[in-house]
């Protein structure tokens, strides 16, 4: 079984564009909803909320999970896998990845003047987590990050026609335009229900990354790289959609932003 996790709903947006790339997977999907927004939090708190989303998911039954929430990967992945793992789950063949490394190798790869904005929570880029890995891969690469903590609970709110998101989203990006930036990553798997208006606004002359189809191309890669993970996974179209608080709007916005019937299970504390 495949597991996707989220500080809300956002990663639905990840998981469409699984379901679309690996037809074939089951699939579990947690969203934290009850700790929602990520971004404001402290580093710890979202290791905490991490760790025992992971625990959650490897408990139904996953044996690869994607963290899809850019904040935890910035902030948790790599402690869950250096220490987390190997303490817990040595010798299992279980594993977890983020979404930062495929953005950040695509945006190094479609960059033409090496001018890249990210946008995120205030969590992804005090973290400097994109920032780093992009260095990593090109030194010289002039790096551009912008905070955007209204984005998440306006998208949350099914907000994303109103005219007041559109202007709050217009003076986010206006820095990175003026930044002259050619490629975008939208560091927060939010931002796709945004994506058409981020490339209404950034224009022609900047690439707008899209998040799900990147993160799942890079999974599919993965796979055929790691067939003895790809051999555990279950198959079959018995998905499940776990939160951890559950109100009729999320059940209502899961389904619209999925593009399918999603029933919406509450997790027990």
């Amino acid at each position: 079984m495949l597991g996707i996790f989220d500080s809300g709903l956002g990663g639905l947006t990840i998981t469409k564009e699984i379901l679309e790339s690996l037809p074939e997977y089951q699939i579990v999907y947690f969203g934290d909803t009850a700790h929602l927004p990520y971004g404001n939090r402290s580093q710890k708190i979202i290791y905490q909320l991490t760790q025992r989303a992971v625990d959650f998911l490897f408990e139904q039954g996953a044996e690869l999970i994607i963290i899809a929430c850019a904040t935890a990967s910035a902030e948790a992945l790599r402690k869950i896998q250096q220490e987390y793992l190997p303490k817990k789950y040595k010798g299992t063949g279980k594993n977890v990845l983020g979404v930062i490394r495929p953005l950040v190798e695509q945006a190094v790869k479609v960059t033409k003047n090496k001018r890249v904005g990210v946008v995120g929570t205030r969590g992804t880029v005090n973290s400097k987590a994109f920032v780093k890995e992009i260095r990593k891969l090109d030194p010289k690469m002039e790096i551009y990050q912008k905070a955007c903590p209204l984005l998440v609970p306006l998208i949350e709110e099914a907000w994303t026609k109103k005219p007041e998101t559109k202007m709050i989203l217009r003076k986010y990006l206006i820095p990175l335009k003026q930044k002259q930036v050619d490629t975008l990553i939208l560091g927060c798997t939010h931002y796709p229900l945004l994506y058409r208006e981020f490339v209404r606004k950034m224009g022609k002359r900047c690439k707008v990354l899209n998040t799900g189809e990147v993160v799942a191309r890079s999974l599919v890669n993965y796979l055929k790289r790691h067939p003895e993970i790809e051999k555990k996974l279950k198959k079959g179209d018995k998905h499940r959609f776990f939160v951890s608080d559950i109100t009729p709007h999320f059940s209502e916005i899961a389904s619209k932003w999925l593009g399918r019937k999603v029933k919406l299970e509450l997790v027990k504390n």
